[in-house]
């Protein structure tokens, strides 16, 4: 579902009728208007619905696959929501599974995510002192903190850190608090989430320890952003930003701010549900749909080299060592 990858093998597909698409629609309706984050839209969105089921719009579907798209596609359209998804699952559902933990399922993101280094593309010491780290996904912690706190050991003494965020597609709050941890100095605040569907709000802190070097706040960190940043890293963005501990270069990204969890809807169809909204303590609402909007606006493409020209003047700015500074100074020329 929404923010961790797709693993295991392609499912075979299988044949709907009326009846089982009558069913998906029905339990998409009710889980929506059970847990959607706005109660108002989840009713109107389910009465859309329902009236495309009962005008035929599709009747012509018989592959569940394609349902699940076209169910997506249309809850999307009628949301403007990019987390609301249908999904078609090749072997039954048990009740009260939501499939994502099933041990099955673990085992297959546990494999997939080795592929990916569990969301941490690379790490390089750029340049002029500079730390790099290519971010596409937030892992879950169990998987991810071990090589979050190798790559904080790498950049630990760099002067100043771009974290790229140009292919970062969502991921694990867990895992979006635990490396906000590294760049502050104490326990700060970084949103709350209100969960319509328990009637709760959650504090969100980064924690008072990390299990490796922490990089602190003196050292200025840049977050690279592109219309593809989505979901949790879109969170950590959004964090850093109004706190002020971070600068975004880019492009203003996805707008997809609601959190949830996977619902069972029918032996072999299941639906992400956003039933949490965020609210930052800073602005008071989120960016759903706005996306966050960087502090220097440029394209994805440009955002790097534009990242390490205005680090390359903060050191410069910053430092008394003469032959370094003109060190630093030769790499900004090659850079311009």
């Amino acid at each position: 579902m929404p923010g961790h990858a797709q693993s295991g093998p392609p499912q075979k597909d299988m044949t709907v009728d009326k009846a089982m698409r009558s069913e998906v629609v029905e339990s998409i309706i009710a889980n929506l208007n059970q847990s959607y984050v706005f109660p108002d839209k989840a009713a109107a969105i389910g009465k859309s619905l329902r009236a495309q089921l009962q005008h035929g719009d599709f009747d012509a579907i018989t592959s569940a696959d394609k349902l699940a798209d076209k169910l997506t596609e249309t809850l999307q359209h009628d949301s403007n929501d990019k987390h609301l998804e249908v999904r078609y699952f090749e072997h039954a559902i048990a009740q009260g599974d939501d499939q994502s933990d099933s041990a099955e399922n673990k085992a297959a993101e546990l494999a997939e995510g080795r592929h990916f280094n569990f969301g941490i593309n690379g790490v390089d010491r750029l340049q002029g002192d500079i730390g790099y780290i290519d971010l596409h996904q937030f892992g879950r912690p169990a998987m991810v903190a071990t090589r979050i706190a190798a790559a904080m050991t790498l950049m630990s003494d760099t002067g100043a850190l771009i974290i790229d965020l140009r292919h970062c597609g969502g991921g694990d709050p867990e895992s979006v608090m635990l490396f906000a941890s590294y760049l502050y100095d104490k326990p700060t605040h970084l949103n709350d989430v209100y969960w319509r569907d328990e009637n709760r709000t959650e504090q969100r802190w980064t924690t008072a320890t990390v299990p490796g070097p922490r990089y602190g706040q003196s050292r200025k960190v840049y977050l690279l952003t592109s219309s593809d940043t989505f979901s949790g890293c879109e969170d950590f963005a959004y964090a850093l930003k109004n706190n002020q501990r971070a600068t975004l270069i880019g492009e203003t990204t996805g707008g997809g701010a609601h959190g949830g969890g996977p619902h069972r809807l029918t032996a072999h169809f299941m639906m992400f549900v956003p039933s949490g909204r965020p609210i930052s303590p800073v602005t008071h609402t989120d960016w759903e749909n706005v996306g966050v909007v960087p502090d220097v606006h440029t394209s994805a493409k440009k955002a790097l080299d534009l990242a390490q020209l205005t680090a390359l003047k903060a050191l410069i700015a910053g430092e008394k060592d003469e032959d370094w500074r003109q060190r630093l100074q030769e790499r900004l020329g090659e850079l311009e």
